[in-house]
């Protein structure tokens, strides 16, 4: 994405808003960051940044910084399609996991990653000191560190439901880094105006719940689900309604007798485009759900209540407000009274 286009997006981004951000003053170096307990000191704006996980390149690129950008990993989804220009521009190391060689291997200047499995004390891939120790300034998405991490669980758990505001001050943090203050403003604005259009749009539902199925290696195995308080339970408490699973963890698992009694009203399919798995994609997961003698059972299956959302969406990050936005849509074509 060339400057212009940058410019054009941010300031399609300003326009309709009732409330311009003021312009933001240049960011000052060195700049001290304090992020998930660590201090961290940028001497000047970086040239040569890695992107680990989605959600950290997607918010560099949404600030126009693909000429800065030396490589991205961990794509779990397709780029956002406004995206893909700027995103052609920057080295694709793996869609999943890259080595900490690979990583290396481009003398980044800044790494920033987006889970603790990236970047985190227990991550096979790579530690914050692994960086900092070849003077490699090193950023972990606030949402991440914001989990507790329990023992055989590298996703943690969460006591309290995620909110949007850890993901304004990540975007906040970035745009610091970088020295574009003014465009990281204009893209929490805009976040802010479509988050409160969806909390405006639906009515607080006590009977609506949300299962959201991110993936399954099989229909015999445990699925992989969207945690009470996660991402997913976000979603679910904006347009209105509740996750139907009541767990701490971001990322539990069930087998289908747990979640024929979980028995939610709405089922969420999510599309996942790595293919490490069959149950991936949306329309193999809705294929299982309507041929299982047992599990067609169910309400939400029989009723024809199953909505389709990016799998990326359940993931702590900016594709969380567009999940919400894709389920909304196709929610409002459903009726509930059935």
């Amino acid at each position: 994405m060339d400057m212009q286009k940058t410019l054009g997006i941010i300031g399609s981004m300003i326009i309709g808003l009732t409330a311009v951000p003021t312009l933001a003053a240049s960011t000052s170096y060195p700049l001290t960051i304090e992020n998930c307990g660590a201090t961290v000191v940028f001497e000047k704006a970086p040239e040569h940044a890695v992107a680990l996980g989605q959600n950290s390149a997607e918010i560099m690129l949404l600030l126009g910084l693909e000429d800065r950008m030396a490589a991205t990993a961990f794509w779990p989804n397709e780029v956002l399609p406004e995206l893909a220009e700027a995103n052609a521009k920057v080295k694709l190391l793996s869609v999943e996991f890259p080595t900490l060689e690979s990583v290396l291997e481009q003398q980044p200047d800044f790494v920033a990653a987006m889970l603790p499995i990236l970047m985190g004390p227990d991550s096979k891939l790579a530690k914050r000191d692994d960086f900092e120790s070849l003077g490699i300034p090193a950023y972990l998405s606030p949402s991440a560190c914001s989990t507790t991490l329990d023992t055989g669980d590298a996703y943690g758990s969460r006591d309290q439901l995620w909110n949007m505001d850890l993901l304004y001050k990540e975007i906040d943090d970035l745009a610091r880094i970088f020295d574009v203050e003014d465009r990281g403003q204009a893209l929490i604005a805009d976040f802010k105006a479509r988050e409160q259009a969806l909390r405006d749009r639906f009515s607080k539902n006590e009977d609506l719940t949300f299962l959201f199925w991110f993936s399954s290696p099989s229909p015999a195995d445990d699925a992989y689900l969207g945690g009470g308080n996660g991402p997913s339970g976000f979603i679910a408490d904006l347009l209105g309604g509740r996750n139907a699973l009541d767990t701490k963890a971001e990322w539990p698992t069930s087998n289908w007798e747990g979640i024929m009694a979980a028995d939610p009203t709405i089922i969420v399919a999510a599309q996942v485009d790595r293919n490490r798995w069959d149950l991936d994609t949306a329309e193999h997961k809705i294929e299982f759900l309507e041929s299982d003698p047992t599990v067609s059972q169910m309400d939400a299956v029989s009723k024809g209540r199953i909505v389709v959302m990016n799998g990326a969406a359940m993931n702590p990050s900016i594709r969380t407000l567009y999940g919400a936005e894709e389920i909304a849509r196709q929610l409002e074509a459903i009726d509930l009274s059935k």
